[in-house]
């Protein structure tokens, strides 16, 4: 079992999304937080962030996660870009 304390974490996030016209991004969140916290600071600190989708695909350190999945400091949030297949 891992015990994540309180305080603040650094979450570097990578976007393969072109529409929000960076690669990656810092974003501070309060521990406990999940990457749902981290998406919400994006959208808050960069706006091009707010054209990402509602839910988007994520990964935490190269696993992929859901929405509610914890994070801690110094961990990597990867939102990937939406995924077609044919």
């Amino acid at each position: 079992m891992t015990v994540t304390g309180t305080g603040t974490a650094t979450i570097r996030v990578r976007l393969f999304a072109e529409l929000v016209g960076r690669t990656e991004a810092a974003v501070s969140v309060a521990l406990p937080a999940t990457v749902g916290d981290v998406v919400r600071r994006l959208r808050d600190e960069v706006p091009q962030a707010r054209a990402l989708p509602e839910r988007p695909l994520a990964a935490v350190n190269l696993r992929q996660v859901k929405l509610d999945a914890r994070v801690q400091d110094g961990d990597e949030v990867a939102l990937l870009p939406p995924i077609a297949g044919g």
